[in-house]
């Protein structure tokens, strides 16, 4: 039994963090490396392939099998497989989309914040995957894109719309710039860089900082259990019980967190858009 759970908790782990330099049995703690294993293929050159590009790629596979076989076996009654996908598209559109920008202007980007919610969903559930064990949105290259794909759609449509002297003016240039000129010298900066740092910045960083939260707290529990199980003496065995139960705690949380963050980066995407729309802010 304790061999058992001894597996069972490795495959939960990227790796064992359970040997000291010296090559004992000491308790070594999750580091900033493993988001950085080294490269498998191309080392050293701009199409350097690690670990978690494997999991970013064997992901993107897996997806898009899942939508093709989703389509191509879709019916009029829908089975379960077909009923729970449909589901999440009907959430993203209604609840997400239309709930933000409306109907007539939200489906435009349908597709796009549809695409974006799937896409960090299944890069997030990576991290509870036996075998896989990080997220593939836990290094910033991946949160950064989307977060960029983002900016650039709401420039797009607030340009589409009013022009580009008028998504600036609208943007940078609130109604109280009017009411008092001065003001402008103070709000205009501010204004810009929220629009072209802060929005990209805080999708990449709360999605970046969740996710690699999440995989520390993982690692910890499993190798305190880890470490108990199979190493401690005497009483301080019964402590594995204790971590092993906070671990399962913590990978259903993460679960939870997966979905939320998906959630999120795609409420506040459409948010983004929408106030790129307004005339006035």
């Amino acid at each position: 039994m304790t061999a058992a759970v001894g597996q069972w908790v490795a495959m939960m782990l990227p790796a064992l963090h359970v040997a000291s330099e010296e090559g004992g049995n000491g308790f070594t703690p999750p580091t900033i490396g493993d988001f950085f294993p080294p490269a498998i293929l191309f080392e050293g050159t701009w199409f350097q392939i690690d670990r978690i590009w494997i999991i970013r790629i064997v992901t993107t596979i897996v997806l898009v099998t899942v939508f093709v076989l989703a389509a191509r076996r879709a019916k009029l009654v829908p089975g379960r497989f077909q009923a729970a996908i449909e589901y999440l598209l009907e959430f993203v559109r209604r609840q997400i989309v239309y709930e933000i920008l409306g109907k007539v202007e939200g489906q435009r980007f349908v597709p796009m914040i549809t695409t974006i919610f799937f896409s960090i969903l299944a890069f997030n559930i990576t991290s509870i995957v036996p075998g896989l064990n990080l997220a593939g949105t836990s290094r910033v290259g991946l949160p950064l894109l989307l977060a960029l794909w983002v900016m650039m759609a709401y420039w797009w449509a607030g340009i589409r719309k009013q022009g580009l002297g008028g998504y600036l003016k609208a943007s940078l240039f609130p109604p109280v710039c009017k009411q008092m000129p001065l003001l402008a010298l103070i709000i205009t900066p501010i204004e810009a860089v929220q629009i072209f740092v802060v929005r990209p910045a805080s999708l990449t960083i709360r999605l970046l900082a969740n996710m690699i939260a999440g995989h520390i707290m993982l690692v910890l529990c499993f190798t305190a259990t880890e470490f108990f199980l199979l190493h401690a003496s005497g009483a301080f065995k019964a402590l594995s019980a204790l971590t092993l139960a906070g671990g399962i705690f913590v990978t259903l949380f993460e679960l939870l967190v997966g979905f939320l963050q998906a959630y999120i980066f795609s409420l506040l995407a459409a948010a983004y858009i929408q106030m790129s729309l307004e005339e006035e802010h």
